[in-house]
């Protein structure tokens, strides 16, 4: 590899999930770490859009499918114009197009995995056998793709990297956005984060925190997100102020120092619980299920309680018990910044170059 790294990352979804918000924090930070970083992206897409004041210089196209010929054309032409030491990529549909074609133009390349999906045989040879390197990560979705057939040595952990500047507790939010949710001071709003989606364990978390408000009406639900099953959410809580439903809001940073407690109650695997790291690196306290790789995101007893999946009792108790005693809150919240700081971007973009190195 160069003095100075030369990088090409690819990938082209035009989406903004938490595939896209890693490529774009590491991309960045690698960036920021001196490596010489180009993105082929998709050209409307949110990555494209949140790299476009960043140190980083992009490259345009799109892979609708593996086998997309304008994706493929746009691959070759960036190689060949990038030189690049490695070329890396992130999402699945891209893996085969980036293995053959980075061969074929004499190109390292590097694989990261994001999700717990089955492995169609061809991606399980290919990650088995192909000369690459693989990065899962967190340490459950590695252990989920051994357990798949991916041999042990071939699957490193990088850890979900955060830019850690972009959350920070802001007071000013705070007390702006709970005055207009019109929430007292001595009111408990529990918050939720990410999709609507049934495996997320929303309408448990619902459930929850009504029975909890039933106990101490001081008790809110703070909805941020969308998606799947939202008409069906809106409606089981239409007609209970006590729940704010808010959608998707960009940015979401600032909303953590508003809540009182995050909560992530998954009840299917999540691959890690970025909200909880988010959260806790804004001193906000967690509430997360036992399931997955969400016990990662974030220190059990020490920044939040791991709580057990699909147990609304649980849940409501958790709730209480963060309502009626705020200095335990502030314990915890104030343990989340510096169990964060291990997924500090520039720290985690230092260890994936040392490691490409090797």
């Amino acid at each position: 590899m160069t003095a100075t790294p030369r990088l090409l990352w690819v990938g082209t979804n035009p989406g903004g999930g938490g595939t896209e918000t890693h490529m774009i924090t590491l991309s960045r930070a690698l960036a920021e770490q001196g490596a010489e970083v180009h993105c082929l992206v998709h050209p409307q897409g949110r990555i494209a859009q949140a790299l476009e004041t960043a140190p980083v210089t992009r490259h345009f196209g799109v892979f609708r499918n593996s086998a997309d010929p304008g994706g493929i054309r746009a691959l070759h032409r960036a190689i060949r114009i990038v030189q690049p030491d490695w070329v890396i990529g992130s999402f699945s549909k891209e893996y085969w197009p980036l293995a053959l074609i980075s061969r074929s133009e004499g190109r390292r390349l590097a694989l990261f995995r994001h999700m717990d999906l089955r492995l169609k045989p061809s991606t399980r040879w290919l990650l088995s056998r192909w000369p690459l390197r693989l990065f899962a990560i967190s340490a459950y979705l590695r252990e989920r793709l051994i357990l798949q057939g991916v041999p042990a040595e071939r699957v490193e952990v990088l850890a979900n990297p955060l830019r850690l500047a972009d959350f920070q507790r802001d007071f000013t939010a705070r007390t702006r956005q709970r005055a207009a949710l019109g929430l007292a001071d001595e009111d408990f709003l529990v918050g939720f984060v990410g999709a609507w989606h049934r495996g997320k364990g929303v309408f448990m978390l619902a459930d929850a925190i009504d029975a909890a408000h039933a106990t101490d009406a001081r008790v809110h639900g703070l909805w941020l997100g969308g998606g799947t099953h939202e008409a069906e959410l809106r409606v089981r809580l239409e007609d209970k102020p006590w729940h704010h439903l808010l959608g998707w809001q960009d940015p979401a940073t600032p909303w953590y120092s508003v809540m009182d407690a995050l909560a992530l109650p998954s009840i299917e695997p999540d691959t890690f619980g970025r909200v909880c790291l988010e959260a806790g690196a804004s001193a906000t306290p967690v509430l997360g299920a036992a399931m997955g790789g969400i016990p990662e995101s974030f220190a059990a007893e020490r920044s939040g309680l791991l709580l057990s999946a699909g147990n609304m009792a649980g849940w409501r108790d958790a709730i209480l018990r963060f309502a009626a005693d705020r200095h335990l809150c502030a314990e915890l919240g104030a343990a989340g910044p510096e169990y964060a700081r291990r997924f500090d971007a520039g720290i985690i973009a230092s260890d994936f170059l040392a490691t490409l190195a090797r």
